[in-house]
């Protein structure tokens, strides 16, 4: 496997937790904790690609690589795509991770999980679900489910990604990880397309790529990281990274 060009999409302009990539962690910005994760993997190259001065200098003062992107992007994955142009004009990273930069309790190994199902030269995109244990989750619209069929040990193909609880009937459900892994290509083909019908109405962006075909393969992983998008949440990232 080629190695991948890891990039953590992060602005200042969030309506529930404004300013939230630099929200205090335990002394240090979010958005330097999702960094030291994505470090701390091994799996590749790292940069945040971002809009805000504030977020390139704490990152550059961690001593890591922040790149400047332009401020109208809607999405992280064009944000993303603009920052495997600036940082590699050579094309030399064939995948490209793109990690919230809302994820402070991200496990390292999940992103090189995140890599595998690439080996498959038929898949498009690789991304990451974990089992639902809590009740209220089955039912909770913010919780992503995935609804896939087995290709391997512990890997699913996407065959849709809904906020209703499915599928019916007795079985495992699965909390979809908003983390993916592309080939640069499937990226390139991927922000170039219009917003699907599916995607508008569940107000998920994967369902672009797979109405248009693509094929997604998803790892089932143990650890599931919660993002970071009001004050309780970022109250429970502070308690679960104190300890």
């Amino acid at each position: 496997m080629p190695q991948p060009l890891i990039l953590i999409p992060a602005r200042m302009a969030a309506t529930r937790l404004p300013g939230k990539p630099m929200a205090d962690i335990h002394g240090e910005p979010m958005i330097v904790h999702v960094w030291r994760r994505a470090i701390a993997s091994g799996a590749g190259d790292v940069a945040v690609a971002t809009d805000s001065p504030e977020i390139m200098a704490a990152i550059e003062k961690a001593g890591g690589k922040a790149v400047m992107t332009s401020a109208a992007h809607q999405t992280g994955s064009d944000r993303i795509k603009e920052a495997a142009d600036i940082l590699d004009p050579e094309r030399r990273y064939e995948i490209i991770v793109n990690v919230q930069g809302d994820f402070p309790t991200l496990a390292p190994s999940a992103i090189a999980d995140s890599v595998k199902p690439l080996a498959d030269p038929q898949v498009d995109i690789a991304t990451l679900a974990g089992e639902i244990f809590d009740e209220d989750e089955k039912t909770a619209p913010s919780v992503v489910k995935l609804i896939g069929s087995e290709v391997g040990p512990r890997r699913l193909r996407a065959l849709y990604f809904t906020r209703a609880t499915a599928p019916y009937g007795e079985g495992p459900l699965y909390h979809h990880i908003g983390l993916y892994a592309y080939r640069r290509a499937a990226l390139e083909r991927f922000v170039g397309l219009p917003q699907s019908p599916l995607e508008l109405r569940e107000k998920l962006e994967q369902l672009r790529a797979l109405e248009d075909g693509m094929r997604i393969d998803v790892m089932i992983v143990d650890h599931v990281p919660r993002g970071v998008d009001t004050p309780p949440d970022l109250d429970r990232a502070r308690a679960i990274l104190k300890s």
